[in-house]
């Protein structure tokens, strides 16, 4: 009866969306199933950041309309958090604003800049709402492979000058979902100076910056020259501080382009509950231990995954930064995982659902504690041994 939009019918189904229902169709059937597909972090939020929510909700100023560009105090720790983990110099009047969770704002800004008809260069494999977000702008999303002989880094100068003159945006994602790649500075600068001559936005996408391992720094893409000329990098709290569920992100950088997508936030939300942004500037405010100490635990468990995985047949390197483990299986992507979860009770995410170059690969997430890991490579071992 109630035909959805033309542009609705273009975006494929949620991926993790069709994930949760094969699960949930597993555990009504009596399995005991180890998910190790959505990235949504099993550590609490730390006990400091709770408290600060629960002050701040007693509060009467706190229940009323937040700004739309978010709380100086948060924008003003924001700063002083770049500042003092990358170097960066950021404006809290003109250079950062509070977002509902990163992805709110990635959905957001082709809507301020993209018209019908114009190009948006997207990794692929990627995370999928980079597409979703250009269609829903009417634009056209033009994919770029990433493979692995290139360390899943994207080739620039493989795009048509055709297609870059009509590009108004470039997702990129470092470090890297799915993938778990790392970017070298040399495709950092040439990335910014791609985007320069061609007069793309740069959107970086760096949810994972703080997620790292093996003294591996991942560094912000505003910390190279002529960055800010260009550069809208979208951070979120959710992986740095097991804030998933808080919806509390940020974006900083070029200040035109920041003012593009806060005219379509003003259109289209209120902003973030001011108590959960005081519990944002305790986040970033916060001893740094507390990150140091949530990478240990992901590095621990990567060790055990990728070293079980290679030990059973399966390959895989060991990322330097992110919670997930890209790794090589010996069927379809969307086959294996489908066969795992009937044969194994184990979850994991098809590569093929983060774009066709994500094929033969699929994503596990380091999102369960250490023994249920080992038992999951003990369960993938049997059912590699059974077909």
């Amino acid at each position: 009866m109630f035909k959805l939009a033309e542009r609705m019918q273009k975006i494929p189904p949620y991926l993790f969306a069709e994930l949760d229902a094969m699960k949930k169709k597993r555990i009504a059937e009596g399995a005991k199933v180890i998910d190790l597909g959505v990235g949504d972090p099993d550590l609490p939020t730390p006990r400091h950041i709770v408290e600060a929510m629960k002050k701040a909700v007693d509060k009467v100023e706190r229940q009323k309309y937040p700004s739309y560009e978010g709380m100086y105090e948060f924008r003003q720790a924001v700063s002083e958090f770049y500042n003092r983990r990358k170097g960066v110099k950021l404006s809290p009047e003109r250079e950062i604003i509070a977002l509902i969770g990163s992805k709110e704002g990635i959905a957001h800004l082709p809507l301020a800049f993209v018209n019908p008809g114009d190009y948006v260069l997207i990794p692929d494999p990627g995370y999928p709402v980079y597409y979703a977000s250009t269609i829903m702008a009417g634009g056209i999303p033009y994919q770029m492979p990433l493979r692995e002989e290139n360390n899943f880094l994207p080739k620039l100068d493989e795009i048509p000058s055709e297609i870059a003159k009509k590009a108004k945006i470039i997702f990129l994602n470092y470090p890297n979902n799915p993938t778990s790649a790392i970017a070298t500075k040399e495709f950092i600068k040439e990335a910014i100076d791609f985007c320069i001559d061609n007069k793309i936005i740069l959107a970086h996408d760096y949810a994972y910056g703080e997620i790292c391992f093996d003294r591996y720094r991942a560094p912000s893409f505003l910390e190279f020259d002529n960055a800010f000329d260009v550069t809208i990098e979208f951070n979120s709290l959710s992986k740095t501080y097991n804030m998933t569920g808080w919806r509390i992100g940020f974006a900083c950088g070029n200040e035109e382009i920041l003012k593009g997508l806060l005219k379509v936030k003003t259109n289209v939300d209120s902003g973030v509950f001011e108590a959960v942004q005081e519990a944002g500037i305790a986040a970033l405010r916060g001893d740094d231990e507390v990150i140091d100490e949530i990478c240990r635990v992901y590095s621990e468990r990567r060790d055990i995954l990728v070293d079980g995985l290679n030990k059973i047949g399966l390959k895989a390197k060991k990322p330097k930064a992110t919670f997930y483990v890209w790794c090589k299986v010996p069927m379809k992507s969307i086959e294996f995982v489908k066969k795992m979860l009937e044969s194994a009770g184990i979850v994991a995410t098809p590569g093929v659902g983060f774009g066709s170059f994500g094929e033969g690969y699929v994503r596990f997430a380091l999102t369960k504690e250490k023994e249920i890991i080992k038992e999951a490579v003990e369960r993938l071992e049997k059912f590699l041994g059974s077909n």
